[in-house]
């Protein structure tokens, strides 16, 4: 491979590469691809080792992948890894835990997470997120990936207190670019950029707070984000591979809650006001 045909990810390069290596190599990708955050916490020798091999088959494959050196290619994975890859926070040695002691592990962590992203997040925060919200010409959210789901899912809630127009972008077929030439003075736009999202929402953020939008972003302790008027940052660690997103629903829950205290009556009467839409169209049981 040429340096400008080298992949940018571990995990691409070891598959970009599987299909040209000899049997030997090929058992030694096979079992990174499966657990490739081991290269970050073992030496070359204990791969070696793990995996039937010699160290001069380690070598090879490393510099087949690109790689000067398997520190660099270490260092390589152990970033990956921090940028928030399932398959690196997959652990081999992890396999064939007992069940009841998975769900007492994850069950902890879910309590330190909340513990953690509560004590980071104030009244006086939930406070002026609330009127701004109440107060917007529009509300936008943003969220690509995973985060989609958690705006379609702040957004519902919003929607029992508030009137104003609303919408998750971008919608199928759809640029953020359209919806930017919309921005301006008055409108709120609530970011969420846990990992991984995409590079082009952090540069929508900074075009949004340019046009005078005011800007909630949601994301967690690994994630780089974008300048904001409220940063919310939530704890996601997790003993598996997936992230824990408990303290992360805790959180659009008391977005929700505080503005539909602050809503006050007006608030009350459009709730009702939904109630008895449901009850005229008799949808729901």
């Amino acid at each position: 491979m040429t340096p400008t045909e080298i992949p940018s990810s571990f995990i691409a390069r070891v598959r970009t590469t599987l299909p040209q290596l000899p049997p030997t190599e090929r058992r030694l990708g096979e079992f990174l691809l499966d657990f490739p955050g081991n290269l970050s916490s073992y030496a070359a020798a204990e791969i070696a080792q793990l995996t039937g091999v010699s160290n001069a088959t380690v070598t090879r494959f490393i510099r087949r992948l690109g790689y000067d050196s398997y520190d660099e290619a270490r260092r390589h994975a152990r970033t990956q890894g921090d940028n928030g890859s399932p398959l690196f926070l997959a652990a081999a040695t992890a396999q064939g835990t007992p069940t009841a002691e998975v769900m007492s592990t994850h069950l902890r962590q879910a309590t330190d997470n909340l513990a953690v992203t509560m004590g980071q997040i104030s009244a006086t925060q939930l406070d002026a997120i609330a009127k701004a919200l109440i107060g917007a010409r529009q509300l936008i959210f943003v969220g690509y990936r995973q985060n989609r789901n958690f705006a379609a899912y702040l957004r519902w809630q919003l929607l029992q207190a508030l009137h104003m127009p609303s919408q998750v972008i971008p919608g199928p077929g759809e640029t953020l670019g359209e919806y930017a030439a919309q921005l301006g003075q008055g409108d709120v736009v609530v970011v969420f950029a846990l990992r991984r999202s995409v590079r082009l929402v952090a540069e929508f953020a900074r075009l949004a707070r340019q046009q005078g939008a005011r800007l909630l972003c949601i994301t967690d302790h690994a994630s780089p984000a974008p300048e904001a008027d409220w940063l919310l940052r939530v704890q996601t660690s997790a003993p598996g591979p997936l992230d824990n997103h408990a303290a992360l629903f805790m959180l659009c829950h008391l977005i929700a809650t505080s503005t539909l205290q602050q809503c006050g009556q007006p608030g009350r009467r459009h709730m009702a006001a939904i109630e008895t839409s449901h009850d005229e169209l008799d949808e729901l049981l």
